[in-house]
């Protein structure tokens, strides 16, 4: 998805990987399947595919492995409402394109994926006998935000379209590192938020019987943060297309 500035016909201003929007669909699509479904089935599918901390409490019973793992990852397209999840998506668009341009697009989809999986795990360990469900991609997307702030605030990145044919397969520009001002700055920040959120309630709650859980933020924002040189070594270098 490009869209370019009047004048130059080669440089977007605005150069989103198809993954993004890709992404971005899959949330609400799953979001709107929910809204519009009856409420009983709409609760139904909370308690299927929320996670809730109190379903691990006797081991893998209930509905065998399958069942017992899948709400690790489908928590992620479950919503609250429509607000949770335009917001969710609002920052998804802010800096999942950055995250998406490093990696690629399989790359990306593990990272937004393991973010979100490591956020429903401290959860998990914060809240080990909650029935409540937890929803939303907020964990997953936190993990995006910090690995954003890395790359948008490392050594001077020049997106592969701009490179020459020569240059295509050059390796990216380094990450800002975990201590740098910036990143350090940023965390900071996103830490406080949590912290206020989850001591005075204020945006934890979602309509209904589902809450956003302020621990998942953080759990996903430091996998995010601390992992990303592990998937960005992985990657093989790219060539233009």
């Amino acid at each position: 998805m490009a869209f370019f500035h009047e004048g130059s016909a080669r440089q977007p201003v605005f150069n989103v990987p198809a993954s993004v929007p890709g992404l971005i669909a899959a949330l609400l699509l799953a979001h709107a399947i929910r809204a519009f479904a009856s409420p009983e089935m709409s609760d139904q599918i909370i308690l299927m595919f929320g996670f809730i901390p109190a379903r691990y409490a006797g081991g893998l019973l209930n509905g065998g492995a399958l069942a017992q793992l899948l709400p690790f990852v489908s928590y992620m397209f479950v919503h609250g409402e429509w607000g949770h999840v335009t917001v969710n998506c609002l920052w998804l668009f802010a800096f999942g394109p950055a995250v998406a341009r490093r990696l690629g697009w399989l790359r990306f989809y593990i990272f937004f994926l393991f973010c979100g999986v490591t956020a429903a795990v401290a959860h998990l360990l914060a809240y080990p006998g909650s029935d409540m469900p937890a929803v939303g991609a907020s964990g997953a997307v936190a993990g995006l935000m910090a690995a954003g702030i890395r790359i948008l605030y490392g050594p001077r990145y020049v997106p592969p379209s701009s490179l020459r044919e020569e240059d295509a397969t050059a390796p990216p520009a380094g990450l800002a590192p975990i201590w740098s001002r910036p990143v350090l700055l940023f965390t900071a920040m996103w830490v406080l938020i949590n912290i206020l959120g989850g001591i005075t309630g204020i945006g934890v709650p979602v309509s209904g019987p589902v809450v956003v859980a302020w621990v998942a933020h953080l759990g996903g924002y430091f996998a995010g943060l601390l992992f990303l040189d592990v998937f960005d070594a992985l990657g093989f270098r790219r060539r233009v297309r």
